[in-house]
């Protein structure tokens, strides 16, 4: 018995250890504009097979755009503060929605930010084995004396 338990251990530790860890969202509401919302992914770049989707300016574009657009923190130089902004991009290249997810303590401050990412332009989609599909991205950053930084 102990042997046939063994054997088993070792069978699905190998069976598992060559599968692929994919994070699937459930999506709760109707999203306009999502290909298929049974098959919406977080995917990880680092994982063979997996590409994210892409933005279209660089990390680097992006926070000289927040910190040149966003208006609230010129009002407010020495602000501080943190937060998270999620996107949901389908699988022909557009945000369908964007969404503070870690909201700052100012619902102004967070309008703004939503509002530039909502005008970045059209993204690459990502691509789970080779096949496009809806996905969600990230963005998480802190403001430090009226500045952000990833």
């Amino acid at each position: 018995m102990r042997r046939f338990i063994s054997t088993l251990i070792v069978i699905l530790f190998y069976a598992t250890s060559y599968g692929q860890f994919v994070a699937k969202l459930e999506v709760d509401e109707p999203i306009e504009g999502l290909c298929n919302a049974q098959e919406v992914y977080a995917l990880f770049p680092s994982m063979q097979g997996q590409v994210e989707a892409v933005c279209p300016i660089s990390k680097a574009d992006l926070l000289e755009r927040l910190n040149t657009e966003v208006t609230f923190l010129k009002d407010n130089p020495k602000y501080k503060d943190k937060g998270m902004i999620g996107l949901l991009i389908n699988c022909n290249n557009e945000i369908v929605k964007c969404k503070m997810d870690l909201k700052t303590k100012s619902a102004t401050l967070d309008a703004q930010i939503e509002a530039v990412f909502n005008t970045l332009g059209q993204w690459t989609s990502a691509k789970l084995n080779g096949n496009i599909v809806d996905s969600s991205r990230l963005f998480s950053f802190k403001i430090k004396n009226g500045k952000f930084t990833f």
